[in-house]
This record gives C-alpha cells, structure tokens and sequence, in this order.
C-alpha cells in the first residue's frame, strides 16, 4: 500500500502543478492588466484594486495551469517537456488537481466580488474561455488566439473596475495583447512542434508552417502598431514612445532568435517575453510619474 506523501512534499507537488517555480506565464498576464489599470485610473488605481487584480492575475493563472494539465494529461506523457508534470506522471490525482483549480479559482472570485457589477460580469468570461482553451488544441489551427483572448479578459476588466465601462483605447490594449500572445506561444509552440504533429495537437506554429518566423514578426508587428494607437488615445508622453521603441526593438530581437527554429532558441525568446510586457508597463508608470 502506497504511503501518503508529507505534508511538505504534497505542497511541492502542488506549486508544481501552478507552476509556481516558473512566473513567465503569470508575467504575461501581469503587465498589461497593470498597464490598463494604470491607464483606465489615468495613474495610481488604488491599493484596492492593485491587489485585486495582482493576486486575481497570479490565482487565476494557476489554476488554468491545472486545467490545462487535467485536460492535456494524456498528450502531455508523449512530450519531453510535459512528461513529468504531477498529473501526467500520476503523482497528482485528476480529482486532486481540480480541487486544486476549485479553490484558486473561489478565491479569485472572492477579490472579484469586491469591485462592481460589469467587472463581476466579465470574470464570468474570462472563467469560461480558460476552461475552454486547453480544449481547443484538439480542433481548432491556432488554439493560441483563445489563449490571447483568455489572457486579455484582464484589460476590459481594469476599465470596468475603474471607469464602469470599456472605451476604444481599450479595446486597441486587447487587440495587441491578443497579437502578443500569439507572437510569444507561437515561440513556444515551435519548440514543440515536432512532438505535438505525432500526437495529432493543433498549434499555431504547425498552422503556419514554413511561414511561421514571418507569422511571428507580422504578430509582434500588430502588437506595436495597436500600443501605439493606445498611446495616441490616451494622450501619453515622451516616457511611453520611449517604451514602445525598446519593446519593438525587443520583439525584433526576438524575431532574429527564432529565425533558425532551433528549439532552445525559441524557447529562450519566449521566455523573455514578459521583459517586453514589463517594458510597457514601466512606460505607462513613468509617464503617469513624469505629469505627477
């Protein structure tokens, strides 16, 4: 009979299974829900709502990555890279990891609950569309724009939290945020793209083919163009354009990286990504410091 793990070495597990080791993915999320919440409060949003949606951002990107292993499972055992993830290796149980997801899940809600009505509304999307997206790797030829809509849901959420609606600067936010994502996990999916054509998984990167570093830079490429809108709608300064011309070098670079698709290379770019988000951000913080 198999002996109950310590106390200690369950929570490894679970970390593990959040990927809690790992905060690129949470990063991503991050940045651009701060930048719009910068933006929707035209500066500092309050200590409520910086931790609203801080926490909301980490809880809930946690507990997609046990959605994500719960549904992926029986892909993930025939790639490298997944094959010792908690789930696929047994070590976690479907009916544990869910439970898992539950909790995370309830307390984001809870911190939701704390803001308004529209924004409480939203969240109710947001929860449907990170539990479709790992689904979607079964029928649809890029499965990574689900992800960028999963992973934009923060953007209309801070104006609603904010302003109580959602005007045209923020749905350009989206648009790039959408274009980012899935010029980032098309990086991703090219380190992968060999394992997921044998085991039948529709990724971005096998869509695109031998157009994929070209489909790479035209998605970074929107992703600059819609901040840039952004930045014109929103009346921002000098700090900003500043931003927006170290992320488009960053996103060039990045381009140049992948241009081989050597694995290790394309995984390097994605994970640098969140330093391009960050870039953002720290523009729309530095302007909104600049005109205090």
């Amino acid at each position: 009979m198999t002996q109950p793990l310590p106390l200690r070495a369950r929570l490894a597990l679970y970390l593990d299974l959040i990927r809690w080791n790992r905060p690129q993915g949470w990063l991503l999320l991050l940045w651009p829900t701060l930048a719009a919440l910068w933006l929707a409060a035209r500066g500092f949003p309050g200590w409520h709502l910086l931790a609203v949606f801080t926490l909301g951002t980490v809880l809930m990107r946690s507990a997609g990555c046990t959605v994500n292993d719960v549904a992926d499972r029986d892909f993930d055992k025939h790639v490298k890279r997944t094959a010792e993830r908690p789930i696929t290796s047994g070590r976690i149980s479907v009916k544990e990891a869910l439970l898992v997801g539950l909790v995370l899940t309830l307390v984001s809600f809870a911190l939701v609950l704390t803001t308004n009505g529209p924004t409480i509304a939203w969240s109710f999307g947001a929860l449907g569309v990170t539990i479709l997206y790992p689904f979607t790797k079964r029928f649809f030829a890029m499965p990574q724009a689900v992800l960028g809509v999963a992973f934009s849901f923060g953007i209309p959420m801070a104006y609603t939290a904010t302003q109580g609606s959602v005007p045209a600067e923020a749905w350009w936010l989206v648009v790039g945020n959408l274009a980012w994502v899935l010029a980032y996990d098309t990086e991703y999916a090219m380190v992968d793209r060999d394992d997921d054509l044998q085991i039948g998984m529709r990724t971005s990167a096998i869509t695109l083919g031998r157009f994929d570093v070209i489909g790479v830079a035209l998605f970074y490429a929107t992703c600059i163009a819609c901040w840039s809108i952004v930045g014109r709608l929103a009346g921002l300064g000098i700090a900003y354009w500043s931003a927006m011309a170290v992320a488009a070098a960053q996103a060039l670079w990045h381009v140049w990286m992948i241009r081989s698709r050597r694995r290790d290379d394309c995984f390097a770019a994605f994970r640098m990504n969140h330093w391009l988000g960050f870039t953002v951000f720290a523009g729309v913080l530095l302007d909104w410091l600049l005109r205090a």
